[in-house]
């Protein structure tokens, strides 16, 4: 038997990535896909105002939007990120991000050994 390097998803099927997250009032909603030390998948769904605080991560950290748009700062610059659209924080460069309104995303954080 094989360890799977993926979890809390099925696997040989057809799945639309956003359904895996809900929606939760005044919440910020995660899901891990994958946890290892050069890599992290994860799904996120937050509510309107919701935010996540200026922090650095060791690692490049990839945010594609599934559904709604967010506020990302990078550093001194702000971005607006919609549905379709993605944007790569820096590792160590200070970032963090508001929910403009509801949106999820698919956070990928590549870390070196």
């Amino acid at each position: 038997m094989s360890q799977h390097l993926f979890k809390n998803i099925d696997f040989s099927k057809v799945i639309e990535m956003e359904s895996l997250v809900q929606y939760q009032e005044g919440r910020v909603v995660s899901r891990t896909l994958s946890q290892g030390k050069t890599l992290s998948v994860t799904l996120f769904a937050f509510d309107e105002g919701e935010e996540i605080s200026t922090h650095a991560a060791g690692g490049d950290a990839l945010v594609y939007v599934l559904d709604g748009e967010t506020q990302i700062t990078i550093g001194d610059e702000t971005f607006t990120v919609k549905k379709g659209e993605t944007i790569v924080m820096p590792a160590h460069v200070p970032h963090g991000l508001v929910a403009t309104q509801k949106f999820k995303m698919l956070l990928i954080v590549v870390f070196k050994l």
